[in-house]
C-alpha cells in the first residue's frame, strides 16, 4: 500500500512540527543506548516493534506507532507526540517501499546522524512486484531480525551475546510457520482463490494456491483507488461464477467494492478468510501468522 497517497498532512501542522523536532534534536540524542542501558526504539508498524522486542528482551523500549488492526492504516495522521517519541529514539523501524512515507516527514523534521534508520522493504530479499507489504513472506521477516539484531548490538554491544540469542530462538520459532505453508501446499496446491488486495501474494504464492482476481484489481485496491470497470466484472464473476474456492479478504482495506465482494462471497457460500495488515492486540508476530494460517487451511478444506 502507498501511505503517500492517502495520508494527508495539513501545511500549518508539518511546519508546527518541524520546526518543535528541529529544537528538540538541537539538544542531541544519544548515540547509544540511554544511561540505564535500554535502547529507545520506534516502530512505525506493530509487528515491527514485536519483532524488536523479542529480538531485544528487556534491553529494549519500544513504541509501536500503528497497532489498531480496526483502522485503516492508510488513513494515519502523524502527530506532535509522535515526532516528540521518534526525535528520542535511537532507532527508527518502518517499512518503507512508500508504504509509510509519513515516518520519512517525520524523520525528516528531526534530523539526527547518530540515530540509525532501518527499512523492511529495502532489507528484504524477497520482493513481489507493485507489493510493500515484505513482512508477510517469512523469509523475509528473518532477514529482517538479523538487520534488527545488528542494529541493537552496535547500539548496545555489552549484550551483544543477548541479542544473538534471541535472533536463534525467534528463528527456530518461524520454522511451525514455514512448515503450516508446506503443509498447505501439499494438500491445496492449485486451489484457485480470490484476493482482495496484494497483501497475502507473499503467501498465497509459496502456498501454491491459484490466484484468479486480476492483479489490477488487488493494485488499485492496495494504493486506494478505485478498480477499473472490467476489473469488477472479472472479481465479481469469479464469485458468482463459483470460480473461486475462498476469498483472502483484507479487514484492514475496505472499500465499498471489497464490502460488495465479500458481502457476494458469503451469499454465495464461498468462505471468507480475513487478515489484516497490523497484528491483533495481545499476539505475537508468530502466532497472528499461524492463526491466519490455521483460518485459511480450514476454509479449504471446507
Amino acid at each position: 500500500m502507498v501511505f503517500a497517497r492517502r495520508v494527508s498532512f495539513g501545511l500549518l501542522s508539518v511546519l508546527v512540527l518541524s520546526c518543535f523536532l528541529c529544537l528538540l534534536s538541537a539538544c542531541g540524542s544519544p548515540t547509544s543506548a540511554s544511561s540505564d542501558g535500554i535502547v529507545k526504539v520506534v516502530a512505525a508498524e506493530n509487528f515491527y516493534g514485536d519483532l524488536t522486542r523479542q529480538l531485544g528482551g528487556n534491553h529494549v523500549s519500544v513504541t509501536s506507532i500503528l497497532s489498531d488492526p480496526n483502522v485503516d492504516p492508510h488513513t494515519y495522521q502523524s502527530n506532535v507526540q509522535t515526532g516528540i517519541t521518534v526525535s528520542q529514539s535511537n532507532l527508527v523501524i518502518e517499512n518503507g517501499g512508500g508504504y509509510d512515507d509519513w515516518m520519512d516527514k517525520i524523520l525528516a523534521g528531526s534530523p539526527n546522524s547518530s540515530r540509525l534508520l532501518l527499512k523492511g522493504f529495502d532489507i528484504a530479499q524477497n520482493k513481489l512486484p507493485d507489493n510493500e507489504h515484505v513482512w508477510y513472506s517469512f523469509v523475509n521477516i528473518a532477514t529482517i531480525a538479523q538487520a534488527v539484531t545488528a542494529d541493537l548490538k552496535k547500539l548496545d554491544p555489552a549484550d551483544t551475546t543477548t541479542f544473538e540469542n534471541n535472533l536463534q530462538t525467534f528463528q527456530r520459532s518461524l520454522q511451525p510457520l514455514q512448515q503450516k505453508i508446506t503443509d498447505i501446499k501439499s494438500r491445496f496446491q492449485g486451489t484457485p482463490v480470490g484476493l482482495t488486495e496484494t497483501i497475502y501474494l507473499y503467501q498465497a504464492q509459496p502456498e501454491g494456491l491459484n490466484v484468479l482476481t486480476p492483479f489490477a484489481f488487488q493494485k488499485a485496491i492496495a494504493e486506494g483507488n478505485d478498480p477499473a470497470a472490467d476489473a469488477v466484472i472479472t472479481a465479481t464473476d469469479q464469485i458468482t461464477q463459483h470460480q473461486i474456492k475462498i476469498l483472502i479478504y483484507n479487514e484492514q482495506t475496505i472499500t465499498p467494492v471489497t464490502t460488495n465482494l465479500e458481502n457476494l462471497a458469503r451469499s454465495n457460500g464461498i468462505p471468507v478468510v480475513p487478515v489484516t495488515e497490523t497484528m491483533p492486540p495481545d499476539t505475537t508476530y508468530q502466532t497472528w501468522m499461524m492463526d491466519e494460517l490455521n483460518a485459511l487451511e480450514a476454509a479449504l478444506a471446507r
